[in-house]
């Protein structure tokens, strides 16, 4: 068995390094680069990645590219603000090693924000199919939260250890992403499903939201940035739904966002 390590990247020159370094197990790592305009080819192609450049078509497009374009059937997809913790490393090294494995296997995601580590509000274990056979599966074509699909027939199972994923670095970052990346596309998504909402809805989504991250959660339980968490939570929901009816206004949807 053999692993191909992919990831889509677009100006990730401080954190592709250290990516790249948690994957040392990998048979082959492939960097699918939007076209960054910084270093990040140059830093993965001086530590060993295979890089091909390709214009942005979305999240789910560019990674089924990166699946497809791998050199191997095992694929284990990470994100360049993600690194394999020490557990989980030895977790993907036994399945090499099995004679007896399943089709595809979740992984939990552990996130750290505001310099902690981060287990409520709905933040964690966020378990997902990283580690796969792509002859049984593939990325499902969503605007946002995209996710790998198994096949019906295919079997998985959950793996040992953690991916931490340092999202993002600060309040005024978090408010950036939700403004152009998460609430536009979550929007344009909503639309895409036959979504429609009011203005009672969108007032009633973030009260409804920041109770069910800091109270049904417990997001209270990670301290102040779990308030921040849930705050910004509710920030998203509500803005999401203000820009879904703007949508009903206007024919042409939101342009893409760019991976950063």
């Amino acid at each position: 068995m053999q692993i191909s390590a992919v990831l889509i990247t677009f100006n990730e020159e401080e954190n592709i390094a250290a990516a790249i370094e948690s994957l040392g197990w990998a048979d082959e790592i492939l960097v699918v680069d939007s076209e960054s305009s910084d270093r990040t080819r140059s830093i993965a192609e001086g530590m060993g990645a295979r890089v091909i450049v390709r214009p942005w078509p979305g999240f789910s497009e560019q990674k089924q590219f990166a699946v497809d374009a791998a050199r191997h059937d095992w694929i284990f997809s990470i994100d360049a603000d993600e690194r394999v913790s020490p557990e989980l490393a030895v977790s993907i090294t036994a399945v090499k090693q099995s004679q007896v494995r399943a089709d595809g296997y979740r992984i939990s995601r552990l996130p750290f924000y505001m310099g902690r580590a981060i287990r409520h509000g709905g933040w964690y274990p966020d378990r997902q199919v990283r580690l796969f056979d792509r002859r049984k599966g593939k990325w499902k074509n969503a605007v946002i939260h995209e996710s790998v699909v198994m096949d019906d027939e295919s079997h998985s199972e959950d793996l040992k250890g953690d991916i931490f994923h340092f999202t993002v670095r600060n309040a005024l970052e978090h408010h950036r992403t939700i403004g152009d990346r998460y609430a536009p596309l979550g929007a344009l998504q909503m639309q895409q499903s036959g979504r429609t909402t009011g203005s009672t809805q969108a007032a009633a989504s973030g009260l409804g939201t920041f109770l069910k991250t800091y109270i049904v959660r417990l997001g209270f339980m990670d301290g102040f940035p779990g308030f921040c968490i849930a705050w910004f939570a509710a920030h998203n929901a509500f803005l999401k739904h203000v820009l879904l009816l703007e949508l009903k206004e206007q024919p042409d949807p939101p342009t893409k966002t760019p991976v950063s």
